[in-house]
């Protein structure tokens, strides 16, 4: 299982993603902590068993225990936070706004690595989920830290090619049944 398996299941008229996988992955100049993260990350978040089988051996041979764990937990929290926070900002009633969430999300204060990364995988996560208000938190947080824009792309990136694979090969799994 790997980046290169999951590339050759990819079908023929999905050559582009194939490719950009390739690119994203195997061509990033992100540092391995936190390319291997936001993959698993995102993997995680793209709910693709296909795409986690795949991914997931290759991600913790290049992740500490530690950040395969703040990998993991950034998928959980951002998948709980993304629901919550993008309810609360669409809807039309702002005073919900005010009040108090409620929810603990303790992992965001100490996720057990460097914080750069656990935001960065956050982020990740969050672009797939689609929350705007997580993706503008995130964002601010990383830009504050120093992180230039052309690298919190690279996030959006790898996060966009792989919910395009994971949509891909799950419709794929479900048309060959």
């Amino acid at each position: 299982m790997s980046l290169d398996s999951l590339k050759s299941r990819i079908p023929d008229y999905a050559k582009d993603l194939k490719l950009n996988l390739g690119s994203v992955i195997g061509n990033s100049g992100l540092p391995a902590q936190q390319l291997w993260g936001t993959v698993l990350s995102t993997a995680i978040a793209s709910r693709s068993a296909i795409v986690l089988r795949e991914l997931e051996p290759e991600a913790k041979a290049n992740l500490s225990p530690e950040a395969y764990t703040a990998a993991k937990a950034a998928a959980a929290v951002m998948a709980m936070n993304n629901v919550f926070y993008r309810t609360r900002h669409l809807l039309s009633d702002h005073e919900y706004g005010s009040l108090r969430a409620g929810l603990r999300m303790n992992v965001i204060g100490n996720p057990g690595v460097d914080k750069v990364d656990f935001e960065f995988w956050s982020f990740a996560v969050s672009a797939i989920n689609g929350c705007g208000m997580c993706l503008d938190s995130h964002e601010q947080v990383l830009r504050k830290a120093g992180v230039e824009r052309e690298v919190i792309q690279e996030a959006f990136k790898i996060a966009a090619v792989i919910q395009a694979v994971a949509a891909t090969l799950d419709a794929e799994a479900v048309l060959a049944e």
